[in-house]
């Protein structure tokens, strides 16, 4: 990881994702941004999501809406509302320039008209590069996470990012690959023409 000097532009940060390496800030106050190219790759096998018993009863009970794209800004803020974050005011600007230009996208959860989860991330090609999400309701992130990987399947994508794995992330199904290995999967991905926003519920 090395210190990154110049100016990072849309342009800029596109063209990296397309390399495999992400930015990160140390906390929201550190103005500096790193360059980010993990050994051990996080990705979720798009067939391979893992619905719990209990989570499954609440996606049943359908007492919630999924929305996509509608309030993208307020996912990141929330997404960075924690006491360790690594997205500082450039970043979230960056990412809202992104979503601008049609390559960010959010998939938000609603419940009594509050947004109590969402994640959000970078679509190129065929390829998600998922970079955070957040929950302020039980299961509010996982049934984000779920109605994500259900549309990425249904546009054609063949690759769901995760960056790093967690503990959370494991039990949803997520998996690690070497870095080679998740190069290669990148570079079939970001051959393939898939569009996030082209479904037709949307």
């Amino acid at each position: 990881m090395t210190t990154q000097p110049k100016k990072i532009t849309p342009h800029l940060l596109l063209q990296a994702y397309a390399q495999g390496v992400f930015p990160m800030s140390e906390s929201a106050d550190d103005p500096d941004i790193f360059w980010v190219d993990p050994q051990m790759r996080g990705i979720f096998e798009l067939n391979s999501f893992h619905v719990s018993r209990s989570l499954a009863r609440r996606i049943k009970r359908s007492d919630y809406r999924y929305e996509i794209n509608t309030c993208f800004s307020d996912v990141v803020r929330h997404c960075a509302d924690r006491d360790e974050t690594w997205i500082n005011a450039e970043i979230f600007e960056l990412y809202c320039q992104l979503h601008t230009l049609g390559y960010a996208h959010s998939v938000e959860i609603h419940r009594d008209n509050r947004l109590v989860g969402g994640v959000y991330g970078v679509a190129l090609g065929g390829a998600f590069f998922g970079e955070s999400m957040f929950s302020v309701e039980t299961d509010g992130s996982k049934l984000a996470l779920f109605h994500l990987i259900n549309h990425l399947k249904s546009q054609g994508f063949t690759l769901f990012d995760t960056q790093f794995i967690t503990s959370h992330l494991a039990t949803l199904g997520a998996i690690e690959i070497p870095r080679s290995d998740y190069r290669e999967r990148l570079d079939q991905a970001l051959g393939i023409k898939a569009s996030f926003i082209s479904a037709p519920d949307i």
